[in-house]
């Protein structure tokens, strides 16, 4: 691979813990196809990883309870051609579901009331378009 794979900040993806698997691929290939393992699945095993910090690595098995086996977090790439390219698209999958599931948690929304003035011209304008709307009926034109 390249580059190392930054999930955010200074914290990257440990090469050192990354499994990789090769298979064949459904996807597109032509005659190539049948005779290359361009399907690639990348494995990741979070829960004994040390790369993350404790207070993120605590947050993603939470947030990928449902995702993990084990705690391993797996991803499948197949859509290219080769099988480079599906490591990279992989790669890139794997990096921004830990940067997804490590994000801290966001602010708590502050109540805030409606001024009186806005919910005031809001009921006004409803009663004008009522009128308008009423206006139209043919009641009163005999």
């Amino acid at each position: 691979m390249p580059a190392p794979y930054v999930i955010r900040g200074s914290v990257s993806l440990p090469e050192a813990e990354l499994m990789w698997r090769f298979s064949r691929s459904s996807g597109p290939g032509g005659q190539h196809v049948n005779t290359s393992d361009s399907r690639v699945e990348l494995r990741f095993d979070l829960a004994a990883t040390e790369a993350l910090p404790p207070v993120w690595k605590e947050r993603a098995l939470e947030r990928l309870a449902g995702r993990l086996v084990d705690g391993v977090v797996a991803v499948r790439a197949s859509e290219h051609r080769s099988q480079w390219r599906n490591r990279e698209a992989a790669a890139v999958r794997l990096a921004s579901l830990l940067a997804e599931a490590t994000a801290p948690p966001p602010k708590p929304r502050r109540p805030t009331r409606i001024p009186r003035g806005i919910n005031e011209r809001r009921l006004r304008e409803k009663k004008q378009r009522s009128d308008v709307k009423r206006g139209r009926t043919g009641r009163g034109w005999t």
